[in-house]
């Protein structure tokens, strides 16, 4: 049997894997923290689940929406670089290793982008805690020596689907009037269909020239301006209150989140996976929308 394991595969967007790859004829391995799945902790099993396996997709990592004291951070921090090693390690014991190992990493690499947009070869990388999360995770991925495992790193804009991911929140935001902009509107909001992130680690396993980093994101990032509009629209609204930074401060501690997650400007585009010959089913935000909603 063809065999996928996700690793961290009980979130929004491991879930939407599994149904995916099991609709693929896929055997799928699963290690999480939640009980009935591989555990983090069983070595011996971690290597067998691994063993024969097609690919391996790590998608673990303590959630980023929370408010970044040092706890926190830690644990942001622990939970990625921890379960890479642990991955790493098991396919060194592997007989028969998986052929590629797909890791998460994030967008948010990028410095705050108004002017231009971030591709992969001339994207210049940032600064702040949430950029030392994601460079720290992938010189841990990539220092692992596996050479019959080819390694990618996935810089994944905001992922949106029905069930799951930022939807809830922001479709909330607009049933209560309160889709308006956020900040001042201009900053720049990559994201990308999880039906096209799926497709896209199905189409880098089928090539085995392609390894490094891509950027997974839309060809089409829009304004938080431009999101908000659509939005409203979906919702038949034509009218939301805007929150000015100040604002954004307060709400964000009230809901112990940060307001990075909405402020910071991530103008990414997906340059190596378009080269590639990548065609995307959800290329703009309105044909998204209209899926989703």
């Amino acid at each position: 049997m063809k065999k996928v394991v996700l690793a961290g595969g009980t979130g929004f967007i491991g879930e939407y894997f599994q149904r995916r790859y099991k609709e693929m004829g896929y055997t799928v391995e699963v290690i999480s923290r939640k009980k009935g799945y591989r555990s983090w902790d069983d070595k011996e099993g971690i290597i067998e689940a691994l063993e024969e396996a097609d690919i391996l997709i790590n998608l673990a990592g303590k959630s980023v929406n929370c408010r970044y004291h040092t706890k926190n951070k830690n644990e942001i921090m622990i939970s990625r670089i921890v379960t890479t090693t642990i991955l790493g390690e098991a396919i060194r014991q592997c007989e028969n290793p998986p052929e590629v190992w797909m890791n998460s990493s994030t967008a948010t690499i990028y410095r705050h982008a108004e002017d231009r947009p971030m591709t992969e070869n001339e994207g210049e990388i940032g600064s702040g805690f949430s950029v030392d999360v994601a460079t720290n995770w992938e010189e841990n991925f990539f220092a692992i020596d596996l050479p019959a495992t080819r390694k990618i790193a996935l810089r994944t804009a905001i992922v949106l689907g029905e069930n799951g991911g930022v939807m809830t929140p922001y479709r909330n935001l607009v049933k209560f009037g309160l889709g308006g902009v956020q900040g001042s509107g201009k900053q720049m909001f990559s994201w990308i269909h999880v039906e096209d992130l799926f497709r896209i680690t199905w189409f880098l396993k089928g090539n085995k020239k392609w390894d490094g980093v891509f950027n997974c994101s839309s060809p089409n990032p829009v304004t938080n301006d431009e999101l908000m509009r659509q939005m409203r629209g979906k919702a038949g609204r034509n009218f939301g209150l805007s929150a000015p930074k100040w604002m954004l401060e307060i709400g964000s501690a009230l809901i112990r989140t940060e307001t990075e997650l909405v402020l910071k400007s991530r103008w990414v585009v997906p340059e190596r996976l378009e080269k590639a010959g990548f065609e995307f089913k959800y290329p703009t935000l309105e044909k998204t929308l209209d899926e989703i909603i």
